[in-house]
Parts: structure tokens; sequence; C-alpha cells
């Protein structure tokens, strides 16, 4: 008799191995996953019942703060990161959950704004994007290079 994977599994969307490390833990889990058009950042604890958002930030709310770029660029994200930090003031330690995104300079600059802030992840610092593409130079270099105007 053959065993069906669990549908989560099967659509690549959860790695339960990793997901079971992660829990084992006992911390709360510093999430950060990007879309086509955002970077949410969340903290989010275990509950057998279903995991607890405690708190979170997406980019789109750095639009309060005037921002007018676009939301799902390195600069939005190490911001995103920031903020989260900011809105969760408790003093915790928390573990890091990039789901199965392995590399990206988005996620890592959302750690970066996140640990910034004041919120204790343990990471391995060569992960972080270089500081010039945090505060957006590689933007601005385009925008100067480029002979049509496009607006980010």
């Amino acid at each position: 008799m053959k065993v069906v994977p669990y549908r989560r599994k099967r659509e690549g969307k959860t790695n339960y191995r990793k997901r079971l490390k992660l829990l084992k833990s006992k911390k709360p889990r510093l999430v950060i996953r990007k879309t086509n058009k955002y970077i949410i950042a969340q903290i989010i604890d275990y509950s057998p019942n279903g995991d607890i958002v405690l708190n979170q930030a997406v980019s789109k709310e750095l639009k309060k703060y005037g921002w007018n770029m676009s939301f799902k660029n390195i600069p939005a994200a190490y911001l995103t990161g920031y903020l989260l930090g900011r809105k969760f003031k408790k003093d915790s330690e928390l573990v890091l959950d990039i789901g199965l995104q392995e590399k990206g300079g988005r996620i890592f600059a959302a750690l970066k704004g996140a640990v910034d802030a004041g919120l204790k992840v343990k990471f391995n610092e060569s992960i972080l994007p270089d500081e010039k593409r945090i505060v957006g130079e590689h933007i601005d270099e385009y925008l100067k290079s480029s002979s049509d105007k496009i607006q980010f």
C-alpha cells in the first residue's frame, strides 16, 4: 500500500523536516516571504491549534512613512524588516524561517533590517547583501546611466 504525501509537500510548498526542526527549538520564528509585489515579515509562535502571528510588517505599509518607490526591491525589504523590528519590542531570541527559499537578496535584506532594529536572530554574516545594494546605489546608478527614465 502506497502512502500519499501531504498535499503541501506534493505541491512543493512545505518542507516538513525543516519545519519540525524549527518548531523543536521552541522559539518564535522570524518568517520572511516575498511575493510578486511585496515583502512580508512576520513573527510567528507555534500553537497546536495553529500558528499564532505575534506581529507583522508588509512592505505596503512603507507608503505611510513616505516610501513611494517599489515595494519589492532590496531597500524596501530592508525597511520592512526594520519596521517589524521596531513594532516587536519583546526581548526574545528568534529563529529565522525562510521557507523553501535557499538564497535571495531581498529576504536577507529584510533579515538585516530586523536585526538592525534590535531583534535577536542567529545567522551567518556572509549571507547579507552588500551595504550599497541595501541603500539602493545600484538603482541610482541604473537611473543615471539609462537613456529612458523608468520610474521605480
